[in-house]
C-alpha cells in the first residue's frame, strides 16, 4: 500500500483531560469518516466538537492535498496525549491555598485509504475485459 494513502491532522491544546478524551476518540477508531462525523455529531460530550473539528480537518487535508476520495476514507489511528497543565490556586480556611491543575491535551487523527472489496473485483474484470480487447 502507498505511503501517501495516510493523512493526519492535529490539535495541540485541548482543554480537557486526556482520559476523558481518549473515550471519545476510540468512539471514532476503524469507522468509515462518515459514520465517524456522525457519530461526533450526536454526542453529548462536550468534547466532541473539537474532536469534530480535527476530523474535518483531516478529511480536508486528504481531498484537497492528496486528492484521495472521501468515500474510501477510514479513521485508522486517534492518537491521545498530554499537553501543558494550567496551575491556578483556591483559598482555603487558616490563610493556606490548594491548587487545581487545569489540564491540555493533545490529538492526532490518521485516516487511510481504503479500497472496498467489491471496487477490486470491478478493476479485475474490466483489466481482464481491456486485455482480452488488446488481444
Amino acid at each position: 500500500m502507498p505511503s501517501n494513502s495516510i493523512v493526519t491532522a492535529k490539535d495541540n491544546t485541548i482543554r480537557i483531560s486526556t482520559y476523558k478524551l481518549k473515550n471519545i476518540a476510540n468512539l471514532i477508531v476503524n469507522l468509515n469518516v462518515n459514520k465517524a462525523v456522525n457519530q461526533l455529531k450526536f454526542s453529548n460530550k462536550r468534547i466532541s466538537l473539537s474532536v469534530l473539528k480535527v476530523l474535518n480537518s483531516a478529511i480536508a487535508n486528504a481531498e484537497n492535498n492528496n486528492q484521495m476520495d472521501i468515500d474510501n476514507l477510514f479513521v485508522k489511528e486517534a492518537f491521545v496525549g498530554k499537553s501543558l497543565t494550567m496551575k491556578r490556586f483556591r483559598p482555603r480556611a487558616k490563610g493556606r491555598a490548594s491548587s487545581i491543575l487545569k489540564p491540555f491535551s493533545k490529538l492526532t487523527i490518521i485516516l487511510e485509504e481504503r479500497i472496498n472489496k467489491a471496487d477490486n473485483k470491478k478493476n479485475k474484470i474490466t483489466n481482464k475485459v481491456k486485455k482480452g480487447n488488446k488481444k
